[in-house]
C-alpha cells in the first residue's frame, strides 16, 4: 500500500528545512515529494517510535528498521535506497531539476501486522552545490589581475629608480657647478688683490719719482 502525500514546500533560493511527524502502519509506506534544482544538496533525518501495547505509549524498538528511498521522478532513478536504524540520516544531491520522491517504510513484512509507527522527518534543503568550473575561472581572473598589479609594481619600482638615478645625476651636476662658481670666485678674488697690489705698487713708484724730481 503506497500513499503519496502533498508537495511539502517549494524551495527558495536559501536553504529551506521542513520537520514534521506522521503515522503509518508497519507494511505502509509513506511518500514525500520535493521539487528540487539541479545540483541541490538535501539532508534527512528521522526518528520512528513503535506503539507498546504494554506500556500504551510509542517507544523505540532496536529491532525496527527504516528503509528510505529516493527517487527522481524524471528519470525514475534511484538516489537512495538504505535500510536503517530507528533513528538515522541520509544525505543525497540532486542530479536533474525537477521532482523528487521521498518515500519511508519499515522492514516489517508482514500484511497482517497491527503494528503502529509514529515517524519524525526532518528534511534540509541545502543550497546548490559550488560551481567548480566558475570558481576556477574566478580563481584565474584573480590570478591575472595579481600578475597584472605585479607589472604595475614592478614598472614603477622601474620609474622610481630611475627617477632617483636622475635625482643624482642632477645632485652631481649641482654640486660641481657650485664647486666651479665658488672657485671662480675666489680666483676673481686674488685676480682683484693682485691687480689692487699692482696698481697701488704703481701709483707708489709713480709717487716716488714726482718726488725725486
Amino acid at each position: 500500500m503506497r500513499l503519496l502525500s502533498p508537495l511539502l514546500c517549494a524551495l527558495f533560493a536559501a536553504a529551506t528545512a521542513n520537520a514534521l511527524h506522521f503515522y503509518l502502519d508497519a507494511n505502509q509506506k509513506r511518500c514525500f515529494i520535493e521539487e528540487l534544482p539541479t545540483d541541490t544538496v538535501v539532508e534527512g533525518s528521522y526518528r520512528a517510535l513503535e506503539w507498546s501495547e504494554d506500556k500504551q505509549t510509542y517507544v523505540t524498538n532496536p529491532e525496527l528498521g527504516i528503509i528510505v528511498e529516493v527517487v527522481e521522478l524524471e528519470s525514475d532513478d534511484v538516489l537512495v535506497k538504505t535500510t536503517g536504524p530507528p533513528e538515522g540520516k541520509f544525505t543525497f544531491t540532486s542530479h536533474d531539476a525537477g521532482d523528487h520522491s521521498i518515500c519511508l517504510s519499515t522492514n516489517y513484512t508482514s500484511w497482517f501486522s497491527h503494528t503502529h509507527i509514529r515517524l519524525y522527518l526532518d528534511i534540509v534543503v541545502g543550497t546548490t552545490k559550488p560551481d567548480v568550473e566558475h570558481d576556477r575561472s574566478h580563481v584565474s581572473g584573480l590570478a591575472a589581475k595579481v600578475r597584472d598589479l605585479n607589472e604595475k609594481l614592478e614598472d614603477i619600482r622601474r620609474e622610481q629608480q630611475y627617477q632617483r638615478e636622475r635625482e643624482a645625476d642632477y645632485r652631481d651636476l649641482s654640486e660641481a657647478t657650485n664647486a666651479r662658481a665658488v672657485w671662480y670666485s675666489v680666483a676673481q678674488i686674488v685676480v682683484l688683490i693682485a691687480t689692487c697690489a699692482w696698481q697701488l705698487q704703481h701709483l707708489k713708484r709713480f709717487f716716488e719719482d714726482r718726488k725725486s724730481r
